[in-house]
């Protein structure tokens, strides 16, 4: 049984001509004409009026709207088979206000224009995101949105018959990013164990071995003008620490850095909820990293999960700490201003799947600093720079693929700098937001060249954030720290690159154990998942 409630404005005017640009591309003379919120509830039994009146108060929050002259409508809906962050926010307050005959409730969109659609494939990529949402050829198929779908088992990879052409495939299907050295070594593993690897196992070999998680290039040894170097590029890196290591508390063995601070009182709230104040060495911990490729396919997305990582690593650091301010950069390539362009500026051609320089420097800052100030947490300062150049053997090189760096400083109690040991027999929670088929493949999708795998597979790698449940995670850390000596947390580890099958691994290999997982018990919001898909996949703020 479906209640519905429609009938008010989903965008404000600047988002509606902003959104208008991208429609005008997509089909020129096609007008938005208003953008309209539906609800769904899904019932256990019928709403009585005064229920019914609650509910219709509660969900008018925005202005009512018209859109009487409409020529065509298009309706998006969270993804089939998903529960969206919103559904999960609304469907607990409703609860909270005792309207319990409630099972779900969720938020369509209807998009209204003032004529037909000839281009529905470019209309739609400029409204919707498709990893997250999906399409109804009527509002009256939303029963759909409610629907449980049977979960999806693995497949195996049958090499002992069809051999390493079987790996091959397998790789450019899933985007493993597999290096032949790495297909190789697979192969002759497998027939040596006399089976057939699973999906599953492929998928977390390449997260786990991936360039954005083992650094292998910056590992690996190198020669400069015929002379073999004593130290890697990290190893001349890290140099540096074991020169000067005064000060420093805990260097390149962590999510992030610790270094010595000073004397200061911290003001918390303690088990009893209430405020106090103690004197404490304020150890300062610190943290960059790159989020490069997600940044490159969809800026805002991909620029508010890299400053989300970034505040996931500080909090994740030793035995729970506390990020407190942000920062962001960017390098792309030359921006191209219509009607400003610039006399070095030529257009040397990208990628199809990478969106231009302009666009990310449009998008890309709006979604860090959102994220940061939607956590909690200002982004304080940042960079910005350009550049593009043609060498003389005719080389191009440049930032088509930015760098978009996310960074920031936080406090940790000086007793919680290292982690602990795990004991055998110890309980692993997984912390924050449900798992989704978001963000697949991320760790190896950022070891590929751009542009060289599908455009699909390269989407799909794009994580998507939401801050407010990165917000509740940290609540939960701030409170088990502020208990100090009887801080609860032994270990603590964030879910990036790889998704569990990369952090659950690393945090039980740190105390030297292994782990049993049971993958159904990790909590859901796509019950159709595969195995892979529940144990590989990035859905954030975990």
């Amino acid at each position: 049984m479906i209640h519905t409630h429609q009938g008010i404005s989903a965008l404000g005017a600047f988002k509606t001509k902003a959104l208008q640009v991208k429609i005008s591309k997509a089909q020129p003379g096609l007008n938005l004409l208003a953008a309209e919120f539906i609800h769904l509830a899904d019932l256990n039994e019928t709403l009585t009026e005064v229920e019914t009146n609650h509910l219709d108060h509660l969900l008018s929050y925005a202005p009512v709207l018209s859109a009487n002259a409409a020529q065509s409508s298009i309706v998006v809906i969270p993804r089939l088979g998903t529960i969206s962050p919103w559904s999960s926010k609304a469907t607990d307050i409703v609860h909270l206000c005792d309207i319990n005959k409630i099972r779900r409730i969720e938020r369509a969109t209807i998009y209204h224009f003032d004529a037909k659609i000839t281009n529905s494939a470019l209309v739609l990529a400029a409204i919707m995101d498709k990893m997250t949402e999906s399409v109804l050829d009527s509002i009256n198929d939303a029963r759909t949105l409610f629907d449980n779908f049977e979960p999806q088992p693995f497949t195996s990879v049958d090499i002992l018959v069809k051999g390493k052409s079987a790996l091959e495939k397998t790789n450019i299907e899933l985007g493993l990013a597999l290096s032949d050295g790495e297909v190789d070594y697979l192969v002759e593993s497998f027939i040596k164990l006399e089976r057939n690897p699973t999906d599953i196992e492929l998928m977390m070999f390449a997260q786990a071995n991936s360039e954005h998680c083992r650094h292998k290039i910056f590992n690996a040894d190198w020669t400069i003008d015929g002379v073999e170097q004593a130290k890697s590029l990290f190893s001349m890196i890290r140099n540096t620490y074991h020169k000067h290591p005064e000060g420093l508390l805990s260097v390149y063995s962590d999510n992030s850095a610790v270094m010595a601070g000073f004397e200061g009182e911290r003001f918390y709230a303690d088990e009893n909820g209430k405020y106090v104040s103690s004197t404490e060495h304020r150890a300062i911990l610190m943290k960059v990293e790159t989020h490069n490729h997600p940044t490159a396919i969809a800026p805002h997305p991909g620029a508010a999960t890299g400053s989300g990582g970034e505040i996931r690593d500080e909090g994740a650091t030793g035995q729970g700490s506390k990020p407190k301010v942000g920062l962001c950069g960017f390098s792309v390539s030359n921006l191209k201003i219509n009607n400003a362009g610039q006399p070095w500026e030529v257009d040397y051609g990208k990628p199809n799947q990478i969106v231009s320089a302009l666009d990310i420097m449009l998008e890309g800052p709006i979604g860090a600093a959102a994220f940061n100030n939607e956590f909690g947490r200002p982004n304080t300062l940042g960079y910005f720079r350009t550049f593009e150049q043609q060498t003389p053997n005719g080389e191009v090189r440049g930032y088509h693929k930015p760098i978009m760096l996310a960074g920031g400083l936080g406090h940790i109690q000086e007793q919680h700098i290292q982690k602990g040991d795990i004991p055998v027999g110890s309980k692993i929670i997984v912390l924050g937001g449900p798992a989704m088929l978001i963000g697949l493949g991320g760790g190896a999708a950022s070891s590929v060249k751009s542009g060289e795998q599908s455009e699909d597979l390269d989407f799909a790698s794009v994580q998507r954030a939401n801050p407010e449940m990165e917000r509740r995670a940290q609540e939960v850390i701030d409170r088990c720290t502020n208990l100090g000596k009887d801080n609860p947390i032994v270990s603590i580890h964030d879910i990036g690159a790889g998704g569990l099958s990369n952090g659950l691994p690393e945090l039980v290999n740190d105390s030297g154990r292994g782990g049993r997982f049971e993958l159904r018990n990790i909590p859901n919001d796509d019950n159709q998942m595969s195995p892979l898909e529940i144990w590989c996949n990035e859905s954030q703020e975990r």
